[in-house]
This record gives C-alpha cells, sequence and structure tokens, in this order.
C-alpha cells in the first residue's frame, strides 16, 4: 500500500528546544534542514526569544501543556524531534506531557512522527506499559540506535535505524595540530571527589606533559557553566591545572564547533560534545555517563571510560592520561565520519515521505 503524504504546511515540532542546551540546539538545527520546502515549523521552545531569533521561526512555551495542545490544534502534523523525549529518566511527568501531544494528535487524526528518537531510560513498568502503546499511533519512526530499535521491536513496532540527526549538520576542517585539549564536562552523580581528582590528575599531567592550555567549554548554559569554579572552590584542581585553565563559553553549536576545529583533543562527557568534536575533525576522548555515549565513541573509533567506578578501573591517574595522551593531534578517519553522516539519511527520508 503506497503511503500518502500529509500535505502538511504547518507543522508542531515537539522537543528540548530553547532549554540553552547546545545539543538540543543542533538537534533543532538539523531538523529545521531536513524539512520539505514548504512547510510552516511552529516550535516548542523555553527561551522563546533566542529560538525565534536564532532560527527564524515562530514559537509556543514548551513548558505549557495547555497552550501547546492549543497550537497543535491548528498544526496539521506532530514532530518529536530528536533526542529521548519518550524517557522516564527526567521524570514520570515529562514522559505524560510527550504522552498527552502523542494521544490528542492521534484524536484528531493528525499524523504523528518520531524523528530521529532515542527511546528510554524506561525504569517503571508503568512507563514501558505506556509507551508500548503509544508507539503504535505514529505515522512513522526513524531511531537514532540500534538499541532504541530493538526496545520497540520487542514491543511489535519496527522502524528503521539511523545515527543521531546531529551527524547530518555541514562538517569542519580540522586545524588543531598543536591546539589546546578543550573539556566538554558536566556535573554527574556517578562522580564523587575521589574520582573527580582522579580525572583532574589525569587532565593535568597531560597538559604539562604536552605544555597545552585547557579550555572548559560548557554545553549547557545553566548545567555546565561554572563548573571549573566549583571545582577549584572544592579544592579539587591541582595549582598547576588552575594555572592553564580557563572557561571558553559559547553560545551556539558552530562556535562549539570552531573551538573544537582548533583542539588538539577534546574530551568530552555530552554526547553532542562528542559529535560535534568529531564533525568539528578534532581528535576525541569520551567519558561515558549513559550507554548512547559509550556507542557514539565506538562509532568514532575513540577512547571512551566509563564515569561509574572510573576510581576503580584507573587507580593510577597516568594510566588515564597515558590513553588520551595517544589520542592527541589524532583526528578521526574522515571516512569513518562521512558513513556515520549518510546513516542520518533515514530521518530526512521519513519528513520527505510524510510531510512533502
Amino acid at each position: 500500500m503506497a503511503v500518502q503524504p500529509v500535505l502538511a504546511r504547518k507543522v508542531l515540532l515537539c522537543g528540548y528546544y530553547g532549554e540553552h542546551n547546545l545539543g538540543d540546539d543542533a538537534l533543532l538545527e538539523a531538523l529545521l534542514l531536513q524539512l520539505p520546502e514548504g512547510v510552516d515549523p511552529l516550535v516548542t521552545a523555553h527561551d522563546q526569544a533566542e529560538v525565534e531569533q536564532r532560527f527564524g521561526v515562530s514559537t509556543c512555551p514548551r513548558r505549557r501543556l495547555k497552550t501547546v495542545l492549543q497550537a497543535l490544534a491548528g498544526c496539521d502534523a506532530l514532530v518529536l524531534g530528536g533526542g529521548s523525549l519518550l524517557q522516564d529518566a527526567t521524570s514520570f511527568r515529562s514522559l505524560l506531557y510527550y504522552a498527552a501531544l502523542i494521544v490528542s494528535a492521534g484524536l484528531q487524526g493528525k499524523p504523528v512522527l518520531l524523528w530521529g528518537q532515542g527511546l528510554g531510560p524506561l525504569q517503571r513498568r508503568s512507563s514501558r506499559w505506556l509507551v508500548s502503546r503509544l508507539l503504535p499511533v505514529a505515522r512513522a519512526i526513524s531511531w537514532r540506535d540500534p538499541q532504541s530499535a530493538a526496545l520497540a521491536a520487542g514491543w511489535g513496532t519496527e522502524a528503521p535505524v539511523g545515527s543521531d540527526p546531529v551527524w547530518s549538520l555541514p562538517p569542519m576542517a580540522w586545524q588543531g595540530s598543536g591546539g589546546a585539549i578543550v573539556l566538554c564536562w558536566r556535573s554527574s552523580s556517578l562522580l564523587k571527589p575521589a574520582g573527580w581528582r582522579l580525572l583532574l590528575a589525569a587532565i593535568d599531567g597531560l597538559a604539562a606533559r604536552l605544555d597545552r592550555p585547557v579550555l572548559w567549554l560548557p554545553f549547557h548554559r545553566e548545567q555546565d557553566h561554572g563548573l571549573l569554579a566549583e571545582l577549584i572552590q572544592q579544592g579539587l584542581l591541582p595549582p598547576s591545572l588552575v594555572a592553564r585553565s580557563q572557561e571558553w563559553p559559547v553560545e551556539r553549536p558552530e562556535q562549539a564547533m570552531a573551538c573544537f576545529a582548533r583542539a588538539g583533543l577534546v574530551v568530552a562527557m555530552r554526547l553532542h560534545g562528542l559529535i560535534l568534536a568529531a564533525l568539528s575533525g578534532a581528535p576525541c576522548a569520551a567519558l561515558s555517563y549513559d550507554p548512547k555515549v559509550r556507542v557514539a565513541a565506538q562509532s568514532i573509533g575513540c577512547p571512551c571510560t566509563d564515569l561509574d567506578g572510573i576510581e576503580r578501573q584507573w587507580p593510577d591517574a597516568a594510566d588515564l592520561a597515558a590513553g588520551w595522551h595517544d589520542a592527541v593531534d589524532r583526528p578521526p578517519q574522515a571516512g569513518r565520519i562521512e558513513k556515520i553522516r549518510q546513516q542520518t539519511q533515514v530521518h530526512r527520508a521519513l519528513l520527505q515521505t510524510h510531510l512533502s
């Protein structure tokens, strides 16, 4: 049976947009670039003014469900755009928010598209039950990773798999031979003071050995900004690392990529920080607080260390630093990155098929 396109003119794009997270900004940029010509997007956003100014789109306040549901009534289709929106790690309430939108769209006969989605974590039995019944409401789905696709397939929903949609953004040429060490780090409940001391001692040793500055790039404006100052205040940074360190705030994904493109090594905790660094051609190493980060690191072919129990895995900071040293000034293979980029075509095809 042939797929009938929506012939949509106004489409509600729903995601974690306008929350001052460069990763979600990058997802929105990728989604807007893949929309078919003639589609008029309405974007859910927290900082509406910033999103409207930056992307030139209309917005509605994403934290007001009643208002978003009213906006949906005036749209022709609903697109859940990138990230892991169907999860309960943030809260069960967050899952109910997206469930309400999907159910409302379905009751109104409006197509629901899950674009470049991750699925889970779903920690509650009630969450798994709910999502297993939401997925059949979607007209079409594309997953960003095989694990999400496998989970959905276990509930009877089969859909194509691609790489994370952020990989579709235009790459940059790396110019960072001999450049700074850039840290794209975040707070994590997995890191106790002993774990932080290990990481910071390893970075200190690496930076001293190479005689390079250390730039701290906050990927989330609220959550990551000030991490350097906080760690210094707690007395966790060695004095020599304090002297080499500088916070390097950026406001847009392309600014982060420009910084990465001049780095000798990027050590990233955040998934999209790792992806943007690789798109910039930069040598990478990953610190994984979530399996999705390890999966991305494996696809790039860069070193990856799990944060959970890191001080037991690496009792000697010098050994951890040695692994990073091997990656310095060694960018990822261009052919490998291009192959990952090609895998984003399944997300574009979903939009072209169902919104054109």
